[in-house]
């Protein structure tokens, strides 16, 4: 009684499930192939996988609430009170939504990875140091003094960087090495 009743919406459920599901693994297999491909560390990639599952989840939920008859105005006055209240935490702060974004952006462009040196040049406040750890808010950076910053993703994007590739890095730290043993040896005259 119940399934010949309901039957149009359980196949449309079924439908849309295995529909976000298929769409869902098709998304992941290509961001781990793009983060393969481009050395992309793998807990950087399952923050965007985290991602990916968060919307996955949220576009099921609202199709299976549209195909179980929920009307539209009632899903309107629901979503626009849960909106409001999501705006106004956002609005109060707007750095949380701007930083996972930036991680998301840099993840898919920014040229750096973990373990490169970099140099942001900021006129106030100017780092500069090894990448240890890229997150969803925010960047772990070790200076040369061995201490770590946490700098705002949504930062990273609107300041200048330098990136010095890992490699180059170590050859660079071998040459002040050197500079400073000669100068210990022989002086600055």
């Amino acid at each position: 009684m119940f399934i010949e009743l309901y039957l149009s919406q359980l196949l449309k459920s079924v439908f849309i499930v295995l529909l976000f599901l298929a769409l869902r693994f098709m998304a992941v297999h290509v961001i781990k192939r793009y983060a393969k491909k481009f050395e992309r560390l793998e807990h950087r990639t399952g923050l965007i996988v985290k991602h990916v599952n968060f919307s996955s989840i949220f576009f099921i939920a609202l199709f299976l609430i549209i195909i179980w008859g929920v009307q539209i105005k009632d899903l309107g006055l629901v979503l626009s009170s849960v909106f409001a209240v999501i705006g106004v935490g956002f609005f109060a702060q707007w750095s949380i939504l701007s930083n996972i974004t930036s991680g998301v952006i840099m993840f898919f462009t920014f040229p750096y990875k973990i373990g490169d040196y970099i140099k942001i040049h900021d006129n106030d406040f100017p780092y500069e140091g090894m990448i240890e750890d890229i997150k969803s808010f925010h960047v772990m950076v070790r200076t040369k003094d061995k201490g770590l910053i946490t700098y705002p993703n949504s930062m990273m994007l609107q300041k200048g960087v330098s990136v010095i590739k890992a490699e180059d890095y170590h050859t660079m730290m071998h040459q002040e090495e050197e500079q400073d043993k000669n100068i210990a040896e022989h002086g600055t005259d």
